[in-house]
């Protein structure tokens, strides 16, 4: 697909014209990163209206159901899992603890690492604004077919999903 446009960018009216009643995003909707932001956004508003009484943001719903899904897991996987800079983790897996949400523990395996583990109440948080997503993901995805849905998740992945290099 080129991404040169079919036709030629329009020069600014001349003074007296009026702009133009329908705009042209033709080229801007042709775009993956252009469908796939509105897509998000869409979806993240909704999110975050649902999630304000949890106090979550996205990354903090993501950290806290990957720690409740994956008892044990290190900083460092978190990390490299979420694509989050360790220090920038550093500062929420410490507002987490403060809230009573996880807890670390001596990793089972490496001496030199600590598990990540959640907390009863944090057991409970994350299973209902799991639930709370899983809705909000439903509500936002009610105009396709679970086919359509799967596919598009597919695809989505196979744009950020990288093999690594041998």
């Amino acid at each position: 697909m080129s991404l040169a446009p079919d036709h030629p960018i329009a020069s600014p009216p001349p003074d007296g014209v009026e702009a133009p009643t329908v705009i042209d995003n033709t080229f801007l909707e042709g775009l993956v990163g252009y469908n796939a932001r509105r897509a998000a956004i869409a979806v993240i508003g909704v999110f975050l209206e649902r999630m304000a009484p949890y106090g979550f943001r996205v990354v903090d719903f993501s950290v806290l159901t990957l720690i409740a899904h994956n008892p044990g897991i290190t900083s460092r996987q978190l990390s490299s899992t979420l694509s989050i800079l360790p220090p920038n983790l550093v500062g929420m897996v410490r507002q987490m603890q403060s809230r009573g949400l996880i807890e670390k523990r001596p990793h089972p395996s490496d001496r030199r690492a600590q598990g990540l583990y959640v907390t009863p109440a944090g057991q409970r948080l994350q299973a209902e604004t799991q639930a709370v997503v899983a809705a909000l993901e439903s509500d936002a995805t009610d105009r396709l077919t679970e086919v359509e849905r799967a596919t598009l998740i597919q695809l989505l992945r196979k744009v950020y999903e990288r093999d690594e290099p041998a």
